[in-house]
């Protein structure tokens, strides 16, 4: 691994309505997840929102899964962000667009922690 971390970032569109707003049912995707990715999990932190919406993070050993719903758009962000090589975030991904519904998604994978004199992006100053 030329990085020190994995970071996905799931874009769900067009997802079940109800789902997204169903806390139980979010901490459990989000448990599922990180047992197939094969993560540990440490700790945890969800917020119900008025009237509606939820965020949440389960802060894994290996870094965390975190979820923002906006069930009045029927949207979902989902990030992933795991380092080392001992789990696999990509299998988590078509997991979450089924449980949630989602009609219309995406992801794309940022390397985090890139070392070894590569730049990518902008320098901060």
């Amino acid at each position: 691994m030329n990085a020190l971390g994995r970071h996905l970032l799931l874009e769900l569109k067009d997802c079940n309505l109800e789902v997204l707003n169903d806390l139980d049912f979010l901490k459990g995707c989000l448990h599922d997840a990180a047992k197939k990715i094969g993560a540990t999990v440490v700790n945890e932190c969800f917020h119900e929102f008025s009237p509606h919406g939820i965020s949440g993070v389960v802060v894994i050993s290996e870094s965390h899964l975190c979820i923002h719903t906006w069930p009045e758009y029927g949207y979902a962000a989902i990030d992933i962000f795991t380092c080392g090589d001992s789990t696999k975030p990509e299998l988590a991904v078509k997991p979450l667009v089924e449980k949630l519904g989602s009609k219309n998604s995406s992801f794309i994978e940022l390397k985090r922690g890139i070392l070894q004199g590569s730049r990518v992006g902008c320098e901060i100053k």
